[in-house]
């Protein structure tokens, strides 16, 4: 047998960086939740006004991420921040939830998503099409392509750091591009339709859809409680942007590279994810009927299946239309799941190392990836699609999300007292008042959650907090094994 690398190889430029980001970014959500954003908010002005929340969030949380990044380029990204700036205990607490649910979880409904729409194009593939059926377990068409492409893609990545960037930059590059286009066809292929006036003059007039599908007016803290359950969608579909700070250790000049590619992936998506969303109130009318004959009477909130973007396209090339944004998900999805797979298993490794998970996993193979941690990984969310549960573990987890977010940034405030000797190549923008505001403002979103959609956000901490058990019962039967590294601040 050959012997195996130990070393991770840095391979990764700028340009790969950005396309990571861009790529895990850039998943469905965008063509898809901005329907139930619309019910939530009730008018075009508030729609905008919770996308560009969402932009100013996750790019503060870029250049915050930053200056960690630069601070500890080294493989595992957040869990090592975690871990360094709090305890082990922290570190392990984000490893536990992102294997569990968080990363697998959205492996597991990207995957699903790329064979439902796979399914516009091949009838075979729907989830009507049971193949097989073993006592409750019922495993459709869509399950089986779901699990194929999970497979595929997590076979693909163990063939290198290289070979996983180059289908990164292929898939990233093309959806960047089709979103390009997207922009541009919305934008002057529809001079002649009026819903950008009949949106305009409800622009500010809030309103959440309620039972019955009456209109419930919002205003004062009754708007705010409905925009912090609105973000909840854009969110997500933000989301997975700090994967590329896991694979900090194969990134070239990390203490650069990282931050930029933070920065910029986080802007560019951002920047499209408005203008998409201006394309969208400048074809369809944001209000609607769930009872509407065609996709102008059912305006944003009612598009067919919450499928804003193909409703969208629908007025430019018809019939043609659904098949169009099939094929553009399905590379986009594609693409997204490929970036999850790859970024995951780096923080499974650094538990690893750190004695804090199968030793097998912190080890490489001859391609220098972490090949073990790529497959657990697989077979773990296969099993999610199997489960059919990942949907309801992804909203579960949403309050867990924003915590690891509010504990990261909050972290700089503390290693900049606890360590102020440490190089910072790359410093928080706006130290301290721009952290403070993203932590006020995720403290906020989750307090709303945790008041409004108790039935999401208690599990998900329950999630978290029966991590903690498990991590003392790692070190107390793992006393053989690897000890928790030195700080990885000493260097």
């Amino acid at each position: 047998m050959p012997q195996e690398n130990h070393l991770l190889q840095k391979r990764v430029n700028l340009f790969d960086g950005i396309s990571i980001v861009a790529g895990a970014m850039i998943g469905s959500g965008i063509f898809i939740v901005s329907a139930d954003i619309a019910r939530n908010v009730g008018s075009p002005g508030w729609l905008m006004v919770v996308w560009l929340i969402t932009g100013v969030i996750t790019v503060i949380g870029a250049l915050s991420y930053g200056e960690l990044a630069s601070m500890m380029p080294h493989v595992g990204g957040q869990y090592v921040y975690l871990r360094e700036s709090y305890h082990p205990l922290i570190g392990f607490l984000f490893g536990w939830t992102t294997f569990l649910v968080i990363q697998c979880g959205s492996i597991a409904a990207v995957a699903v998503a790329f064979a439902k729409f796979s399914g516009v194009l091949f009838p075979w593939i729907a989830d009507k099409n049971i193949l097989l059926h073993i006592g409750h377990l019922k495993i459709s068409s869509t399950m089986v392509v779901a699990i194929v492409m999970i497979s595929f893609l997590t076979w693909l990545n163990t063939r290198g750091i290289v070979t996983g960037k180059t289908v990164v930059n292929i898939f990233s590059s093309t959806k960047v591009i089709a979103l390009l286009g997207f922009i541009v066809i919305g934008i002057f292929a529809t001079k002649g339709l009026g819903s950008l006036q009949i949106n305009k003059e409800v622009f500010w007039n809030a309103g959440r859809v309620g039972p019955g599908n009456q209109i419930i007016p919002l205003a004062g803290f009754t708007l705010i409680t409905a925009v912090g359950m609105a973000l909840v969608g854009s969110l997500f579909s933000a989301d997975a942007w700090y994967n590329v700070t896991y694979i900090s250790g194969e990134v070239i000049n990390p203490k650069k590279n990282v931050p930029l590619s933070l920065i910029f992936g986080t802007i560019i998506v951002s920047i499209l994810y408005m203008i998409i969303n201006f394309v969208y109130i400048k074809i369809l009318p944001l209000s609607g009927s769930p009872d509407g004959a065609n996709v102008l009477s059912r305006g944003i909130q009612y598009a067919t299946d919450d499928r804003v973007a193909t409703s969208a396209m629908s007025v430019v090339f018809g019939d043609y239309a659904a098949i169009i944004m099939a094929i553009f998900i399905m590379i986009s999805t594609f693409g997204c799941d490929h970036s999850l797979i790859m970024a995951g298993p780096r923080v499974y490794y650094a538990m690893a190392k750190d004695g804090l998970f199968f030793k097998k996993v912190g080890s490489l193979n001859k391609k220098g990836v972490p090949a073990f941690a790529l497959i657990i990984q697989g077979i773990w969310s296969i099993l999610l699609c199997l489960s059919g549960t990942y949907n309801n573990l992804l909203d579960y987890v949403i309050f867990a999300v924003l915590l690891f977010f509010t504990l990261t940034i909050l972290a700089i405030f503390i290693l900049r007292k606890k360590r102020p000797d440490i190089e910072r190549p790359y410093k928080a923008f706006g130290y301290p008042i721009i952290p403070a505001i993203y932590i006020l403002t995720t403290i906020t979103i989750m307090v709303i959650l945790l008041i409004y959609k108790p039935d999401y956000t208690f599990p998900g901490l329950l999630i978290v907090l029966l991590g903690i058990p498990v991590f003392f019962l790692w070190k107390k039967y793992n006393r053989n094994g690897n000890e928790i590294q030195k700080s990885d601040l000493d260097f």
